[in-house]
């Protein structure tokens, strides 16, 4: 019975002397007092007004979204060979999995889909107005496998991929 009660008082010496060490830490260290660090309280000062004008809602994608793909025209002189060779780079980076390096739907990545991607020399893709690829490639394909790239590709290279495509011609 005298060991058990050795062990307790002992345990509570210990666990005393800890918790000693920790008060002395937080009131003597810098940076040990949490309780007293400026913490993050949004609601606490109203906020402030935005500017007219921060947000945009009459150019870029919000243009692109609201008219309609037949309407939308490229900034870009699509016959331009530096044009096509940009849209060919971007093509191979974020679309040749899907659509394969023969532009055929036949990309290592896109065969494991239903439906399989669509081969971009087709006549159907090729008779689509250049606004109406790039709201595909930007907003995605109802209904089909291509997703919205609006957020990982520039609008400019967007157009640069419509433009290399439509070089393609027809098979």
């Amino acid at each position: 019975m005298k060991k058990i009660i050795g062990f307790i008082i002992v345990v509570a010496i210990v666990l005393y002397g800890a918790y000693e060490a920790l008060i002395y830490y937080d009131n003597n260290f810098r940076y040990g007092r949490m309780r007293e660090t400026p913490a993050v309280r949004p609601h606490e000062e109203p906020l402030f007004d935005m500017e007219t004008g921060i947000v945009p809602v009459s150019a870029g994608e919000a243009i692109y979204r609201a008219t309609p793909g037949a309407q939308l025209k490229s900034p870009l002189s699509a016959g331009e060979q530096s044009v096509i060779s940009r849209g060919k780079a971007v093509y191979l980076t974020y679309c040749a999995q899907c659509h394969g390096y023969e532009y055929d739907g036949a990309g290592t990545v896109g065969q494991s889909f239903n439906p399989l991607p669509t081969d971009l020399r087709s006549p159907e893709v090729q008779s689509k107005p250049d606004g109406e690829l790039f709201k595909s490639v930007s907003y995605g394909v109802p209904g089909g496998r291509q997703p919205p790239l609006q957020t990982t590709i520039t609008a400019e290279d967007r157009w640069h991929v419509v433009a290399f495509v439509k070089s393609l011609g027809t098979r």
